[in-house]
C-alpha cells in the first residue's frame, strides 16, 4: 500500500510543484516587467505587494505539497525593528521557508544565480544583493549595499 501511494503521490506532487513554480515565474515576470530602475531602485506599490503576497503564498503552498507544514512561534520582526534579518546556516532549499514567512525579503545571492532560467527571474523579483565571486571588491560592495538598504528608512525590504 505504501509503495502504491508513492507511485501515485510522487507524480502528483511533481506536477503540482511544477505548476506552482510556473505561477511563481509568471508573477515575478509581471511584477518586474518594465520595472523602472531595475535592481537599483526598490519595488514599490502593486509590484512589491504582488511579490510579497503571491510568491509568499506560492512558496508556502509548494512546501505544503512537498509534505512540510511550518508553524511559526513568536512574532516575525518588522522592517523598522530589524532591517537586516539573519538566517543561518542557509545551506539548503529550506531557506525559502524563511523567505516566505518573512514576507519575501531581499536576499544576498551569487550573481550567477540571476541568470538561471525560471529561478533567476523569481530571484530577481526579490531584488537580491548580488555577490560576484570573481570581483575582488565584491565583499566590500556587498556590505556597502546591505548597509545602504538597511539605512534607507524602509524604502527597501528587509535583507536576509
Amino acid at each position: 500500500q505504501t509503495v502504491l501511494q508513492g507511485i501515485i503521490l510522487l507524480p502528483l506532487r511533481a506536477i503540482c510543484i511544477t505548476f506552482i513554480l510556473l505561477l511563481a515565474w509568471l508573477s515575478a515576470s509581471i511584477a518586474t516587467f518594465c520595472q523602472p530602475g531595475r535592481g537599483f531602485l526598490p519595488l514599490k506599490g502593486w509590484r512589491r505587494r504582488m511579490i510579497q503576497t503571491t510568491l509568499s503564498s506560492l512558496t508556502r503552498t509548494a512546501y505544503f505539497v512537498m509534505g512540510f507544514q511550518v508553524k511559526v512561534k513568536g512574532k516575525v520582526a518588522s522592517l523598522p525593528e530589524a532591517p537586516i534579518f539573519v538566517a543561518a546556516p542557509h545551506s539548503s532549499f529550506f531557506d525559502a521557508i524563511i523567505c516566505a514567512l518573512t514576507g519575501m525579503p531581499s536576499i544576498v545571492s551569487r550573481a550567477e544565480n540571476l541568470s538561471t532560467p525560471v529561478f533567476g527571474t523569481i530571484l530577481s523579483s526579490l531584488q537580491p544583493v548580488a555577490v560576484s565571486r570573481q570581483d575582488p571588491d565584491s565583499r566590500k560592495n556587498t556590505v556597502a549595499e546591505i548597509t545602504r538598504r538597511a539605512l534607507s528608512g524602509g524604502q527597501w525590504p528587509q535583507v536576509i
